[in-house]
C-alpha cells in the first residue's frame, strides 16, 4: 500500500465524522454589544477601557463618558 492509498483511506474516515467548520463570524457580530454614541461603531463586548479611549479620542477628540455614557470601568 503506498502513501496514496493512505491520505485516501484518511479522506474517508475524516468523511465520515461529518464535522464541518463553524464560521465565528455570526457569533462575534452578535456580540457587538458596545456602541460609540458619536459615529455609531460597535465593538465586542469584550473591549476594554483603553481602546475605547483611543477610540474616543483619536476619532472625536472627546472622553471615554462622551462617546460610551452607559460603559462601566469593571
Amino acid at each position: 500500500m503506498g502513501n496514496g492509498a493512505k491520505a485516501q483511506q484518511k479522506r474517508e474516515r475524516n468523511a465520515k465524522d461529518g464535522k464541518v467548520a463553524k464560521s465565528q463570524l455570526k457569533t462575534n457580530q452578535k456580540a457587538m454589544d458596545i456602541q460609540c454614541a458619536i459615529c455609531k461603531s460597535t465593538f465586542l463586548k469584550t473591549t476594554r477601557a483603553p481602546q475605547l479611549t483611543e477610540h474616543a479620542a483619536n476619532k472625536h477628540s472627546k472622553t471615554l463618558n462622551d462617546c460610551f455614557p452607559g460603559y462601566e470601568v469593571a
